[in-house]
């Protein structure tokens, strides 16, 4: 017999349980996958150096009859070679300064880069926006007569303001017309190296009694201090504090929440409210600021003799493209932004003790940083070459395509 009146309450064991939400753990595939892309490099990186070695190769026409030459000549020649690279990045006070001193421009424009691809932009002009920081620091630091101190402050606000300029204007073409920033940003690279050139040229720019393309030297009042006895100079704390103020940009305020959000998917980041266009333009002004800043640490930075480095031509190497490989190995996280940048500047300041003290041609340094960045930016090859990694899912490096998810 059924009966009717006010409903019995469900058992415990019949209510819904609430679900409980993922936890995010470290990502241990990724690092797995990043670790595992620096020892493939290296190991193939130990490969070109015994195949490029012709000594090396000669113990290997007898391999059958005597292995243990050509084991031991090989182990010399790798075991040399990257000894020497350790020494020169790592052995001692002087290999740590130039580390850093190599290392600090290259955080700078790799955050540049980096801050961009959280936004789903590919910011491919940090060199020029480099090249930009470094002509107006340079020109206010041995133009301007400023006291002490003030010097310094306008010169690299100076910078700073050249290079976010030069970055603001892609962002605008970006958001007003809807220009590829690609495109853009390749095209100012251009640009501004053709007006570096002809500022050279000027009387504003050229040094007196000079007729080839070279600046005065900036005054000492305008040059980054640095501590004696080596190359650490402010300029690796300037890269560090704008590593701090990247993430707090991007993890901490309403504007990196619209610059994660627009990264994502822009489309339900306009639905939502958000203006694409002003995420955009503020987005490329302070991924120009921050190139700008290495272009600063180019301009006002002491040389290895410690003096002053003149405005030229080749004033910015080609910090602004190894940028790009820094921001992907950091996977476009000012954390492993600072890291990748410390790794990249320990192969430059390794390099030339590699050439040195083990023979090795420079240019293999260079090889080693395009073979991590191939296969970091690949980790579906690294798995296919790594069984153990099959079957993980594993994040694309690189801005989310327009549209999708990052």
């Amino acid at each position: 017999m059924t009966t009717t009146g006010t409903p019995q309450a469900a058992s415990p064991a019949a209510a819904p349980q609430p679900t409980a939400r993922p936890r995010r753990g470290i990502p241990w595939t990724e690092v797995a996958t990043t670790l595992a892309a620096f020892v493939l490099a290296f190991a193939v990186g130990a490969v070109l150096m015994i195949v490029s070695d012709t000594e090396v190769r000669q113990t290997f026409t007898y391999f059958f009859d005597r292995p243990s030459d050509a084991l031991a000549a090989s182990w010399e020649k790798v075991a040399g070679a990257y000894s020497a690279l350790v020494e020169g990045a790592l052995g001692g006070y002087g290999p740590i300064t130039e580390t850093t001193a190599q290392a600090a421009p290259l955080i700078c424009a790799g955050l540049g880069v980096g801050l961009a691809f959280r936004a789903g932009l590919f910011n491919i002009g940090a060199q020029g926006q480099a090249i930009l920081g470094a002509v107006v620091a340079a020109y206010i630091g041995f133009s301007w007569s400023l006291p002490p101190g003030v010097h310094l402050v306008v010169a690299v606000l100076g910078g700073l303001v050249g290079g976010g300029l030069w970055g603001g204007v892609v962002g605008w073409l970006k958001a007003r017309s809807g220009a590829h920033e690609v495109i853009v940003t390749i095209m100012m690279n251009y640009i501004a190296a053709g007006l570096l050139g002809y500022l050279l040229t000027t009387t504003a720019f050229r040094r007196p009694g000079r007729t080839d393309p070279i600046s005065p030297l900036v005054e000492w009042n305008a040059t980054l201090p640095r501590l004696e006895g080596g190359r650490l100079h402010l300029g690796f704390l300037l890269a560090l504090l704008a590593a701090v103020g990247v993430w707090w940009l991007l993890d901490r305020s309403t504007t990196g929440f619209a610059i994660r959000a627009v990264g994502a998917n822009p489309h339900a980041a306009a639905t939502a409210g958000m203006s694409v266009a002003r995420t955009t333009i503020i987005t490329m002004v302070a991924a120009g600021a921050l190139a700008g800043l290495a272009g600063v640490q180019a301009a006002l930075g002491p040389s290895a003799s410690g003096v002053p480095v003149p405005l030229s031509a080749g004033i910015v190497g080609s910090i602004g493209f190894d940028a790009i490989t820094v921001a992907l190995l950091g996977r476009s996280r000012p954390l492993g932004i600072v890291l990748a940048g410390l790794l990249f500047g320990a192969l430059h300041a390794g390099g030339l003790a590699m050439q040195s003290v083990a023979q090795t041609p420079l240019t293999l340094t260079t090889a080693l940083q395009a073979l991590i960045v191939l296969f970091v930016a690949a980790p579906a090859l690294v798995a296919k070459l790594l069984p153990f990694l099959r079957g993980r899912r594993l994040r694309p490096v690189g801005p989310a395509a327009e549209g999708g998810l990052a």
